[in-house]
């Protein structure tokens, strides 16, 4: 067994308080300072940060029924309850199962005419040649997307009915996680009231949509159908509170991520601008002015890569963890039950050793020959293992969806002096938003 590398500290919450004044930097920190895997101390809880491939894989893939959820993350469950995102087996298995069929290559090609005819209307409202906030505009998109092709609805009014309350949840929800005491939900603070407001907010437009479902019986099959009609072994079919779950979870975690990835990537392109012009010219020489199809989206190779460097240098779930239910080795390290491990996308994508001038936004990482090079989990954007995100297929292809759209038919020119931080809350997101002048191509 390895001797493990111990950060002691004489301060009541440990390396709490370094984490929580800057996650980024501090996770940077523990980079430089150490190869493969540093304990920590939040507070009362013992964490492992994981800094190596092997390791990373070991805790999501090889070992991973030794590990449960961390507990932190369970913040949400009041919004998300036991969903996908939060539940653990026997209950995780058996709903991945009903969900799964609606996220395979195959079904999400047949998601494409809704994905463009969403994209495309929403396109219809911009003002031309003013400045937007491109990641509130990104956000509206992909709500679109995921409630016209999951649900077979319209949300209309995405940042009034959605996007303002979710932004209140993922700020709040963050500040509850990494605070060692706080104010229980039961008190009537300020903020507790707000949070709480927001959720039943959001629990009112989800209710919504399944009423209208529920209320059009003869309506699409898609995802929601299946839920409402899922039968287990015994026959019995979901429970009411269930159903508002794995809804609200794929209403949320369908649309915060994708839309925070498409936000760094029109960032990254305004960021570095022969990586757009390449951007552009492929979409002009492959879509051109014609309707976007199926068959133009597998000869769109360099813009899906530069959205994969997106994914690297921005991933939107920067960093989670776990939390172990027995003793279990991680390579030659000894994590013992209800020690929590943490590991970072954002820190890993970041790391020289396996990407060469890791802070170059360089699409052709992801070219063929080089991408079988990279060192397995050291590049991990979805997760993996059996709780690999589940919408990792449907998330690129609408990505570069919407992307090409957005290309095809609009310029963007952000101002020289504004300054673009990462704000790393549940997910993460680009911090007071993007600015842009957007004008008219076509």
């Amino acid at each position: 067994m390895s001797k493990p590398t111990v950060l002691h500290s004489f301060h009541p919450l440990g390396q709490l308080e370094q984490f929580r004044k800057d996650p980024l930097v501090f996770l940077e920190k523990m980079a430089r300072k150490h190869e493969e895997k540093v304990q920590l101390r939040f507070a009362n809880r013992t964490v492992h940060l994981l800094m190596c491939p092997a390791l990373v894989k070991e805790a999501l893939v090889t070992q991973s029924d030794s590990f449960h959820k961390s507990k932190q993350f369970r913040e949400l469950s009041l919004l998300i309850g036991e969903g996908l995102v939060t539940s653990e087996s026997p209950l995780h298995t058996k709903q991945r199962k009903t969900i799964q069929p609606y996220f395979t290559p195959r079904h999400i090609q047949q998601y494409m005419t809704e994905m463009i005819e969403s994209a495309s209307s929403m396109m219809e409202g911009w003002e031309i040649n003013c400045s937007r906030d491109i990641s509130k505009d990104m956000m509206e998109v992909t709500l679109a997307v995921i409630t016209k092709t999951m649900f077979n609805m319209d949300v209309k009014e995405g940042h009034q009915k959605v996007g303002v309350h979710l932004e209140t949840i993922m700020e709040t929800a963050t500040k509850r996680i990494r605070s060692f005491l706080k104010p229980p939900l039961s008190w009537p603070t300020a903020e507790v009231k707000q949070y709480k407001t927001s959720i039943q907010e959001l629990k009112r437009v989800v209710e919504e949509i399944i009423h209208q479902k529920e209320y059009h019986r003869d309506g699409k099959k898609d995802l929601l159908h299946a839920l409402l009609h899922a039968r287990d072994e015994e026959g019995n079919s979901m429970s009411r509170n269930q159903l508002m779950d794995e809804v609200m979870t794929i209403f949320v975690a369908g649309h915060e991520t994708t839309a925070n990835l498409l936000s760094w990537f029109f960032h990254a392109l305004e960021c570095d601008k022969k990586v757009k012009e390449q951007v552009y010219e492929e979409v002009d020489r492959v879509v051109g002015t014609d309707e976007l199809s199926s068959g133009h989206l597998s000869h769109l190779h360099y813009t899906r890569q530069a959205l994969q460097e997106t994914l690297r240098l921005y991933p939107p779930v920067w960093m989670f963890g776990r939390i172990a239910v027995k003793d279990v080795m991680i390579g030659p390290h000894h994590i013992k039950e209800g020690e929590n491990v943490l590991v970072s996308p954002y820190l890993m994508h970041r790391n020289e050793k396996y990407f060469p001038d890791p802070s170059t936004f360089d699409p052709e990482r992801f070219l063929e020959a080089r991408l079988k090079k990279i060192t397995p989990y050291a590049y991990f954007p979805f997760g993996g293992g059996p709780r690999v995100c589940i919408g990792n297929h449907f998330a690129l292809q609408e990505a570069l969806i919407i992307a090409a759209l957005y290309v095809q038919r609009f310029s963007f020119e952000m101002s020289v002096n504004q300054k673009v931080e990462c704000h790393p809350l549940i997910t993460l997101r680009p911090k007071g938003g993007i600015t842009m002048k957007v004008g008219k191509r076509v």
